[in-house]
């Protein structure tokens, strides 16, 4: 789809890759609708702050009717709670799932409409290589972006028929407050937000953004052995 011109509504927008991927939008001639639990905390010159909390269907609703003009959606809100698999608390397990999948599936069914009245358009999933390869101490948050995986490649089919293309970006570690506790390569986030908007603009369905994920997409042909070599 053509950037210029387009209205787009970014969710988690009021920091981190959220707050890249409005600028970038914003820079190539976007209407921007920046999403955040606190719409106060959105300090982005040019956008227009909504509130949105995907985890309340209420705010959900009143950002859809709000923002009746949009016709790309990204879904980049989440969070990582380093919660456990196996002994963490599993409040922070569910709020995992609430937020990244129930709580994207929430915007998605929300705004499909709007975007399908408006002509047709994008909706970009931002995933993670950790939908693809488990982490332990990214447990929860992969295991929710899994999730969000699946359901991006089931909406792509459903939506198809109705000019509503569902894309997802795959990256590693950005180097955002969500990852600074990590000492392993980071990407730039504006970088990586200039990918996403060029795989949007070409109409991609699937955005491999970093060698990390290239490497282990490429590894999932080669099943367990390829992927977790230390295991006996």
């Amino acid at each position: 789809m053509k950037i210029a011109g387009s209205t787009a509504l970014v969710t988690g927008a009021n920091r981190g890759f959220g707050r890249n991927l409005a600028a970038e939008l914003l820079a190539r001639g976007a209407t921007v609708y920046a999403g955040a639990r606190n719409p106060d905390s959105v300090d982005l010159p040019g956008v227009t702050p909504v509130r949105l909390d995907l985890t309340d269907p209420t705010s959900v609703a009143a950002a859809a009717e709000l923002a009746g003009d949009v016709n790309l959606l990204v879904n980049n809100a989440g969070i990582d709670s380093r919660a456990d698999l196996l002994d963490g608390d599993l409040d922070l397990l569910r709020l995992e799932l609430e937020t990244h999948y129930i709580g994207t599936l929430s915007v998605i069914r929300a705004f499909a409409p709007v975007i399908a009245g408006n002509g047709g358009g994008t909706i970009l999933n931002v995933l993670s290589v950790l939908s693809w390869f488990g982490s332990p101490i990214h447990g929860a948050y992969g295991a929710a972006k899994a999730a969000e995986w699946s359901m991006t490649n089931v909406l792509r089919v459903q939506l198809a028929d109705r000019g509503v293309r569902v894309a997802g970006l795959h990256v590693g570690y950005l180097d955002t407050d969500m990852a600074a506790d990590i000492t392993g390569p980071k990407s730039d986030p504006a970088a990586i937000a200039r990918i996403a908007v060029d795989g949007v603009e070409a109409d991609a369905y699937e955005i491999v953004a970093d060698d990390l994920s290239r490497r282990v997409q490429a590894g999932l042909a080669g099943g367990v052995a390829a992927l977790y070599p230390q295991l006996p």
